[in-house]
């Protein structure tokens, strides 16, 4: 039976598709990469946005007419924060399993049931308050060299924009002896580092209400023998204390790092979202980071064009940006999404002008990614290699995520999945090329 992944959007849903990929293959299961071999073709789907969402529908439409035959398997975001939409499908046998993530260990069953006895499924129920969280384990991260280790899921924050607490459900997190055991196997099976994922990595222990935090869970997955490096996925700023940062000054494994959460720099736009911190709280967090890990990149997310954003608040967005001087940042326009707050609010901004304002606030980001690429010159940084660039490069990344490419010669083995100290010698476009040291 061969089975085709398509996944979209977070690194929550990456882990979650190998979980299901492997247990499939004990059952029986092959994996094809050719969309036109496959006989079931599961969806890890992604609702953040519309358009995540019609790239879900768009590549489902793909799959019927080049692959008739094909069953589809949606699961995820999309069917849970929708399942009327995903109902619809469902009837018109655009789709012929819809599990949302409530329902999530019904994924391989129904997929079994439908291959043996052509059942089609339909299991979507709504997240309750104290839900359990899935505690599967993942073995390995087929040809990776870092591996996802999910420790968290849910969020209770209802930001005005988004429509994830409705797509994920309530704050639920991994006992912190599964993650020591999940990150042992992870690092027996060839992986050198592991990046803490969840939905709101922040909550990670609020919902045992035994003082367990965040810092608990990397703490232990520092203690692993295996594992060489540990990195943190996207942080909510407003829930990093002091006592956290003293600890994890502490961790040698941890990768200096941190993707913080922005949204936006200026302080009415941050209300309006129903963010929990100050540009100035923000701010304050970013200088204490930078002393405690002198060399760390702090990367982020933006939004522009949020309902009722005027051409000042956007310009105090800009600056403070500017000022902070990010390693990286994604920038994105504002998308109005059915079933949140913002979606109903007046003051929405043109495509045009949220496009022009994603453009300058892109230019500015730009800029001072290249400078903190220059700061790296003249370094020596451990740089675990993921691959080769054709023939040209190996390439791998520092503990700060600062992409290293070196020369290749031309008789050389792969360097995959090992670790080398190099001195970085001068900066490209968008990374940084060196040499290896001893």
């Amino acid at each position: 039976m061969k089975t085709y992944f398509a996944t979209f959007g977070c690194k929550v849903n990456q882990c979650e598709t190998e979980n299901i990929k492997q247990q499939l293959i004990s059952e029986g299961f092959s994996v094809c990469e050719d969309i036109n071999e496959a006989q079931l073709c599961i969806v890890n789907s992604c609702t953040v946005t519309s358009q995540s969402e019609l790239k879900c529908r768009q590549f489902m439409h793909k799959v019927k007419r080049e692959n008739p035959g094909c069953a589809i398997l949606l699961r995820g975001c999309m069917p849970q924060a929708f399942p009327d939409k995903a109902k619809a499908l469902h009837c018109k046998g655009d789709i012929d399993i819809a599990v949302g993530n409530a329902s999530v260990k019904e994924t391989v069953n129904a997929a079994i049931e439908y291959m043996k006895f052509g059942k089609k499924s339909f299991y979507i129920t709504e997240h309750n308050k104290g839900e359990a969280f899935d505690n599967f384990s993942n073995s390995e991260f087929a040809t990776k060299t870092r591996a996802y280790l999910k420790i968290q899921d849910g969020c209770d924050q209802y930001c005005t924009y988004c429509i994830i607490p409705y797509a994920r459900g309530h704050i639920r997190s991994k006992p912190l002896d599964s993650i020591r055991a999940e990150a042992s196997i992870l690092g027996k099976c060839g992986h050198k580092e592991i990046i803490l994922v969840g939905i709101n990595l922040c909550c990670y222990g609020k919902d045992f209400n035994n003082g367990t935090r965040l810092i608990d869970a990397i703490e232990a997955v520092c203690s692993c023998e295996e594992i060489e490096r540990v990195r943190l996925g996207s942080i909510e700023p407003e829930m990093i204390s002091d006592d956290d940062i003293d600890r994890m000054s502490k961790l040698e494994k941890l990768c200096p790092q941190f993707h913080l959460s922005l949204q936006s720099g200026c302080d009415k736009t941050l209300k309006a979202m129903n963010r929990k911190y100050t540009s100035c709280e923000y701010r304050i967090l970013c200088e204490k980071l930078r002393a405690a890990f002198p060399s760390c990149a702090i990367t982020t997310d933006i939004m522009v064009g949020f309902p009722g954003e005027t051409q000042e608040d956007f310009e105090k967005s800009l600056n403070f940006v500017y000022d902070i001087g990010f390693a990286d940042a994604h920038i994105f326009p504002y998308s109005q999404r059915s079933g949140t707050i913002a979606d109903a609010k007046g003051g929405q901004i043109d495509k045009s002008t949220k496009k022009l304002r994603a453009e300058i606030m892109s230019r500015i980001c730009a800029d001072s990614r290249q400078k903190f690429l220059s700061q790296m010159v003249g370094k020596r940084v451990r740089v675990l290699f993921e691959k080769e660039n054709c023939t040209s490069f190996h390439q791998g990344y520092s503990e700060n995520y600062t992409l290293i490419k070196i020369r290749r010669k031309k008789v050389q083995k792969s360097l995959k999945r090992e670790s080398f100290y190099v001195i970085i010698e001068e900066v490209a476009d968008g990374f940084c090329i060196g040499r290896i040291v001893d």
